[in-house]
């Protein structure tokens, strides 16, 4: 095999390299849209993320890789079915699959924005026209040799031709379809619907960075002939624009909102990723933390503008991250360009002193594409909206997507919430958890609530303690400590009188904080009630709010089914 089999060989393997990355990206995006919304919609969610791929990848190879890379005119390529024609001029196999993960990536941001009341029927048919006209035609104009390349227009990785082409038709699909049940108040006022998972969402968040770096850094569709040099940038530069991202979001919430938002720096950390990808060839390590610090703060008031402003509903921050996000870094593509020159080698971008031209042309490709993507996509939701319906009924939406679209009662139905672990059973461990807290008067740290209080001689009591979770173990073994062995203990909800402070998720806020507790219950008669409740207070105080509440219950009778022994013998162990 000569030196020019050898890198050809190198060439493609590196491209089918970064198609395998893209097409793993599916997987990212579909924890973050699942993370971000409520686990009622969950199985909606990753059938759509399986569809917009299982669906686009044949309409793509049938109509959309003809009319993306067909020679016909600078604005349209031209159709050929089945893709053999343009792979036999000059386009290879590696191309037509490595475009073809780029265009699922356009549908798939899409459904973020729709997420938790849109028809799946209806998700399916502008997925699909996504794939096979939307993102092909925008495409040609970049990629495929169409008006926009001919200007000069530099997108290297797709910030507009793949981020913000999906991020426009976000925002025209969500403006249509309407903001979710409960998302605003009758004054207009923003409501925050947080997701169920953030672990999911981070999960997500990871593994897209990591493939982000096959579909910057593969984009450079070679590795011979100079462009491994290049290809080792763009990974240094898409990297370091993320991690400023990420870190200028965190700064930016932190003061906003008094805590560092979790969900809004993940979504910083994609607004950087998204933000560098028009440019992350061109651009210094400068360049690329100037780009990731402008695009922390467009992701930041950016979903505010849209959630609280516009009130256009957006679950996941699809609009801010991609759309926004895409358009600003193909705009500072235009202002930072260093390793793209000129005929006489000179930087173009007007901060190196290339003139206004080269922006000038960004500016247009990002107008372009932005008009050429709202104009048909409102056609396309309007068609589906009059037709066969865009949203499904009230009903449904309150009831979840996942059981009437779908047949589950539960995308979770096989796993059972595990109470953490995590206080130790030793007694010094025990010492600490008393002795922690200011010097609060134990009577009043823990409220106890007594329904009714009849003597009896063999009196049965309940006692309900709602508390920390992290005081699990710790009330547990103490409890067992002073003989009381049987309990029933749920994960829960709730908040106290105080509903809880103010808090905000991704810039709205939350009315009412229901907190992650236990709820623990005991039914003793043996042992007096009195020690069950001074046993928990001396566990759980520490003498601040959110300690919990203890309630005691009289009880009538108890039956344990196996022997029939009633009242105080039922709760007696059998030897």
């Amino acid at each position: 095999m000569d030196i020019t089999m050898l890198a050809g060989a190198l060439d493609t393997g590196w491209i089918l390299l970064g198609a395998a990355l893209v097409f793993f990206m599916q997987a990212g995006f579909a924890m973050v849209e699942t993370g971000f919304t409520r686990a009622k919609n969950a199985g909606n969610i990753i059938m759509k993320n399986l569809m917009d791929f299982s669906l686009g990848t044949p309409i793509f190879w049938l109509l959309g890789f003809g009319i993306m890379f067909g020679s016909a005119s600078g604005v349209f390529g031209g159709f050929d079915f089945l893709a053999d024609g343009v792979v036999g001029e000059g386009h290879s196999w590696s191309t037509l699959i490595f475009q073809t993960v780029f265009c699922a990536t356009a549908a798939t941001i899409v459904s973020g924005a729709m997420a938790e009341r849109t028809k799946f029927s209806a998700y399916c048919i502008y997925s699909m026209v996504i794939s096979a006209l939307i993102y092909p035609i925008s495409g040609h104009w970049i990629w495929g040799g169409g008006w926009l390349a001919e200007l000069g227009f530099h997108d290297f990785a797709g910030s507009a031709a793949v981020h913000m082409v999906g991020g426009v038709a976000a925002f025209v699909g969500a403006l249509i379809l309407g903001p979710r049940i409960g998302k605003y108040t009758k004054s207009g006022k923003a409501r925050a619907i947080p997701g169920h998972s953030l672990t999911l969402g981070a999960l997500g968040v990871f593994i897209l960075w990591f493939c982000w770096f096959g579909f910057n850094g593969c984009s450079t569709v070679a590795l011979s002939g100079g462009a491994a040099e290049t290809a080792a940038r763009v990974f240094v530069t898409t990297n370091l624009a993320a991690a400023v991202s990420t870190v200028t979001v965190m700064c930016i919430t932190w003061l906003r909102y008094k805590k560092p938002d979790v969900s809004m720096t993940l979504n910083g950390s994609l607004a950087g990723l998204v933000a560098i990808t028009a440019g992350c060839d061109a651009v210094t390590p400068v360049g690329a933390a100037v780009i990731g610090i402008v695009a922390g703060f467009v992701v930041v008031f950016g979903i505010e503008l849209i959630d609280q402003k516009v009130k256009v509903d957006d679950p996941v921050g699809a609009v801010g991250v991609h759309g926004l996000c895409g358009a600003t870094g193909t705009l500072l593509t235009g202002l930072l360009a260093y390793y793209l020159t000129d005929d006489a080698g000179a930087p173009l971008g007007l901060f190196f002193g290339g003139g206004f031209r080269f922006f000038g042309v960004q500016v247009l490709g990002v107008v372009a594409v932005i008009a050429w993507v709202a104009v048909t996509m409102t056609i396309v939701f309007q068609l589906i909206k009059h037709t066969i319906g865009l949203r499904v009924s009230t009903a449904e939406e309150v009831m979840g997507l996942d059981q009437p679209e779908h047949g589950l009662v539960s995308a979770y139905a096989d796993f059972m919430p595990v109470v953490p672990q995590v206080l130790g059973t030793k007694a010094g461990e025990m010492q600490a958890v008393q002795a922690a807290g200011a010097p609060v008067a134990v009577e009043h740290a823990v409220p106890v609530t007594r329904v009714t209080d009849e003597a009896g001689a063999h009196k049965l009591s309940k006692v309900v303690i709602v508390t920390k979770q992290s005081k699990f173990e710790a009330l547990r073994d103490a409890l067992n400590q002073i003989g009381v062995s049987g309990m029933t203990v749920a994960n829960v909800i709730g908040c106290g009188v105080q509903k809880g402070a103010t808090e905000y998720y991704r810039g709205a806020e939350v009315d009412v904080n229901l907190l992650p507790k236990i709820k623990m219950e005991v039914v003793v008669s043996a042992v007096p009630v009195e020690t069950v409740v001074e046993t928990a207070k001396a566990v759980l105080y520490t003498g601040h709010i959110g300690d919990g509440k203890i309630f005691v219950y009289n009880v009538e009778n108890v039956i344990k089914v196996r022997t029939g022994a009633e009242g105080f013998d039922a709760l007696q162990d059998d030897e």
